[in-house]
């Protein structure tokens, strides 16, 4: 009995030692390049479960994919930079847009090119009509990467018309997410129809740790592109799948998704098409050199400037939230944002309050509802602090989730892709951005966002305070889990 009670005090005096050990250490190495908040809401997880806090921070606390792939990315990085030196060519001056476009070059290595058209797709059915449309006009290659690629019945043409152009000698090739596929009706449905359709398909950041490829499982690559003989080029925020995800608690609701899409044209296009060749190599160790060629130069009516802003665990900095922070505190007038996730970190909430407090008109349009619990209640935390400033908040009325990713400053840039505005975007996921410069292109995205005003209602600061305090206590919390990445 005596020595069982020594047993049983040595254990208790061992664990409470391994807690101790792991309490000092945490603080020491968590805070190390991480933002404060972040670095705060894991030590909180471990210091209140300390075990369970640090199996997952072991799992899910860093966001750097692994050696071999960062490699793969600065190799490309540097034959984009190498071969791309000297052909900025864009119309006219933007001195405060100049030292914009210098930073993206450093951050992601495209350049500003001029030359480019534009055309908006924002009916949901009409975007993937569009697409098939393109497929079919296929000479040479089909480029298609989406972070969700599903067949169903409203998809089936899409897919229809990829097996047409692999079987007139068209190569397509198809990248989709792993994890994302996994989690998405109909995966091996999918799976068997790319086989039979003789495509060449690759899954984007497998988690398959038996056959040695594994990563923090939550790094997604969440780019939605299409490239069409490196002519056309479409990309924005829809997925390969019906409005309704396929998901019986979204019909049970009425939820369907109401996207944007843009085809684009001119040198831009090759851009959009260096991301799909970097995602293809990182998979399959295959360098498409010769798809990554740039397309002549040809004089069009209404030219824009545009620019690709790769973002994501591959990069160094997060750069989509560097190009979004200098474009918000660039404006001089007004500042709209459309996304569907809104969790901004402390520097974008600076940026986009600040400005609304210099008196620009700042306007958000989020949705009414909403698919993703935490991360709802995560960004209607944030929601009192900007009606404060002076920001409007636009809520477009259910059951359609909003799910159209961009923001347009004064009459001059638009910004639109794949990434929300949340820390999620910021620093887990590989996303894309285009910065078009033009006021004909603004001008469309500003006929679409009075489509979107016309359909929304404006949330008050006067209505929002007499929210039931059961929600706000649910919003507080929700918000610190927004910030464990």
């Amino acid at each position: 009995m005596q020595l069982d009670g020594w047993f049983t005090i040595a254990i208790a005096v061992a664990l409470i030692a391994i807690d101790f050990v792991i309490r000092i250490l945490a603080v020491v190495i968590i805070p190390r390049n991480r933002r404060p908040q972040t670095a705060m809401a894991w030590l909180l997880a471990i210091f209140f479960l300390p075990y369970v806090g640090i199996l997952l921070f072991l799992t899910f606390g860093s966001r750097r994919l692994p050696k071999g792939r960062r490699a793969k990315q600065q190799e490309i990085n540097t034959y984009i930079v190498e071969t791309t030196e000297g052909v900025e060519d864009v119309g006219g001056d933007h001195p405060w847009l100049d030292p914009i476009v210098t930073l993206n070059r450093h951050l992601g290595a495209m350049p500003l090119v001029g030359g480019n058209t534009a055309a908006l797709h924002s009916d949901y059915l009409g975007a993937l009509e569009a697409m098939t449309a393109a497929i079919a006009d296929a000479k040479h290659y089909v480029h298609a990467e989406f972070y969700i690629f599903a067949l169903d019945a409203t998809t089936a043409p899409f897919f229809e018309a990829l097996e047409a152009a692999a079987a007139r000698g068209v190569t397509v090739r198809v990248l989709l997410d792993h994890v994302a596929g996994l989690r998405t009706v109909g995966y091996r449905r999918t799976l068997r129809r790319l086989n039979a359709m003789g495509v060449r398909w690759a899954l984007m950041l497998p988690v398959q740790p038996l056959k040695g490829k594994w990563q923090r499982p939550d790094l997604r690559n969440h780019r939605k592109i299409l490239v069409i003989d490196g002519v056309v080029a479409f990309t924005g925020s829809q997925n390969i799948i019906d409005s309704t995800y396929n998901k019986r608690d979204n019909r049970r609701r009425g939820l369907h998704w109401k996207d944007l899409m843009v085809r684009f044209e001119g040198p831009i296009v090759a851009g959009i098409n260096a991301l799909f060749v970097t995602d293809w190599y990182t998979e399959t160790n295959e360098l498409l050199l010769r798809e990554a060629a740039t397309e002549p130069r040809i004089k069009r009516a209404h030219a824009l400037d545009a620019q690709v802003v790769p973002s994501g665990p591959g990069f160094d900095g997060e750069n989509n939230l560097r190009l979004f922070n200098s474009l918000l505190y660039a404006a001089q007038e007004k500042i709209i944002i459309t996304s569907p996730y809104f969790v901004p970190d402390e520097s974008m909430l600076y940026a986009i309050t600040t400005a609304a407090q210099k008196g620009i008109d700042v306007q958000l349009f989020v949705s009414e509802v909403a698919d993703q619990f935490l991360v709802y209640h995560a960004q209607r935390s944030y929601y009192e602090v900007l009606l404060e400033a002076g920001v409007k908040i636009w809520l477009y009325k259910a059951p359609t989730v909003l799910h159209g990713k961009f923001f347009t400053i004064d009459d001059e840039v638009g910004v639109i892709g794949s990434s929300n505005m949340d820390m999620r975007s910021f620093s887990l996921n590989l996303e894309i951005s285009v910065m078009v410069h033009g006021r004909e292109f603004v001008k469309d995205l500003r006929t679409l966002e009075t489509e979107y005003r016309a359909s929304s209602s404006e949330l008050t600061l006067e209505a929002w305070m007499q929210r039931p305090l059961a929600g706000r206590v649910l919003d507080n919390i929700a918000r610190l889990t927004a910030a464990v990445q």
